[in-house]
């Protein structure tokens, strides 16, 4: 069995490193702060990541209409149904949730750890809106609470991150990977695979950068093209290659066999909204993606870091 996982998973779980550090079950509540972007509000750029959905990928998350004190009650009764003992973290999930001045982000951040159950806090952000005083904050409440950072880079590659209007540099990313990881603050990276034009070896490099950093975990998502969105625009103008299934099957394998075996896999596909999703359609079957890829790692008798 591989050697950080509770179960079948060939690759080093979630649910190992939470049952490992806290010795309980751990739910993520996905919330929503009502913050925006640099890159939409015309700060760094307009319009967003052409990926982006009009929530900013908080489709699943909390109503931004409510307290934060109410959405973290309702979502303890969607993910805890069958009333198992656990505790939670705060997720801060749509856009960009570091955006603003720090005394608007400690209001928040601190309303959610003052409710019952909350053990941290997961943020997440872009390189480029992290202020220093923000730093110096964050560093404080990484004294106080579990507290990880989650940046979206989605890929290395400057022609692909200019395509989807990410509006930052790989050298801002990972310098404020530096400057966590500096104060000690745990760092989440995003990735996307299947971006417009990509190949394989592209997608493999990002994940061979992201090694050469002091992060702890990473997100692996698949594109999924959505209505009402700029990617959506350019999908029906250009037509361009959406993986298949079996194509980010093996793509994910490849990435998790050359990934450092203490990276912490968060999540290794997407959740798209059904109504919303243009394609690709498997990607609305979850449960049987994660078996599929646990399926194959199982016949290709591989394991993340064997070729790290």
């Amino acid at each position: 069995m591989f050697e950080y996982t509770l179960d079948n998973k060939r690759y080093h779980t979630l649910n190992y490193f939470y049952k490992s550090k806290f010795g309980i079950k751990i739910f993520k509540l996905s919330l929503n702060g009502g913050f925006t972007c640099p890159n939409l509000d015309g700060t760094k750029g307009y319009g967003g990541c052409i990926y982006c959905s009009k929530t900013g990928s908080g489709e699943f998350g909390g109503d931004k209409f409510k307290s934060l004190t109410e959405q973290v009650e309702d979502m303890k009764k969607i993910v805890n149904k069958k009333h198992i003992p656990c505790k939670y973290i705060g997720y801060f999930q749509a856009r960009t949730n570091t955006y603003a001045p720090v005394n608007i982000l400690k209001a928040k951040y601190e309303e959610v750890l003052a409710c019952p159950d909350i053990i941290g806090l997961n943020i997440a952000t872009r390189c480029d809106a992290i202020t220093p005083e923000c730093l110096d904050y964050l560093t404080e409440l990484n004294k106080k609470t579990f507290l990880t950072i989650e940046l979206g880079l989605q890929t290395i590659h400057e022609k692909t991150s200019k395509l989807i209007n990410r509006c930052h540099t790989l050298a801002e990313f990972d310098e404020m990977v530096k400057q966590l990881r500096k104060r000690h603050i745990n760092v989440v990276v995003h990735i996307i695979d299947g971006l417009p034009y990509e190949d394989e070896d592209m997608m493999l490099e990002t994940v061979k950068h992201l090694n050469n950093l002091d992060i702890q975990g990473i997100k692996i998502h698949m594109l999924h093209v959505i209505k009402d969105t700029e990617m959506a625009k350019l999908y029906e103008k250009e037509k361009f290659h959406v993986l298949t299934k079996d194509e980010y099957i093996d793509i994910v394998i490849k990435q998790l066999e050359i990934l450092n075996p203490k990276i912490i896999i968060n999540r290794i596909t997407s959740d798209p909204d059904k109504d919303l999703l243009i394609e690709p359609k498997w990607l609305c079957e979850k449960c049987q993606l994660l078996n599929d890829i646990d399926k194959e790692m199982k016949k290709r008798n591989t394991y993340q870091g064997i070729k790290y």
